[in-house]
C-alpha cells in the first residue's frame, strides 16, 4: 500500500504536496515547524516564501490560527518557539466538518438523529 500512495501523492495534489513542490522544498526549504496534526511548515532561505505541507488531506482548514498567521506573514515569529496569547474563552481549533457525518445538523434536518419533527411552520405548495 505504500507504493500506491506515493503515486497517489505524485499525481494528485488533494493527497499531499505535488511533485513539483515536493521538489521546490527539498531544494530551498527551510523547516521551521510541525504542528498537532502533523502538518510541516516551511519556509525559503530570505523568508520571502512560506508554505505548508499537510499530513494527509490537503485542506485549509486543517491550519490554526497561529500557523496560518505565521503563514500570512502576519506573525514574525514562529508559532512552535511562541505562541499567541489566548482568553480563557477561546475554543481550541477545530478543522471544517462540512460535508463529514460530524457535521452540524439542526433540528429538523434529514440529517439530524432521530426522525424528523413534524413543521407547523411550512406548507407545501402544490399548483391550482
Amino acid at each position: 500500500m505504500g507504493i500506491l500512495n506515493s503515486i497517489n501523492s505524485v499525481l494528485t495534489w488533494w493527497n499531499g504536496g505535488t511533485l513539483n513542490t515536493m521538489l521546490y522544498t527539498r531544494r530551498k526549504g527551510v523547516k521551521v515547524g510541525e504542528d498537532a496534526s502533523g502538518n510541516v511548515y516551511y519556509r525559503n532561505a530570505d523568508d520571502s516564501k512560506r508554505w505548508v505541507m499537510f499530513n494527509g488531506e490537503v485542506e485549509a482548514s486543517r491550519i490554526d490560527a497561529n500557523w496560518h498567521g505565521w503563514l500570512h506573514h502576519t506573525f514574525k515569529d514562529v508559532p512552535s518557539e511562541k505562541t499567541l496569547p489566548h482568553k480563557d474563552w477561546e475554543k481550541p481549533h477545530q478543522e471544517n466538518l462540512t460535508g463529514s457525518v460530524a457535521a452540524y445538523a439542526p433540528a429538523g434536518s434529514i440529517r439530524a438523529a432521530g426522525a424528523p419533527e413534524e413543521r407547523r411552520d411550512y406548507e407545501a405548495w402544490s399548483p391550482e
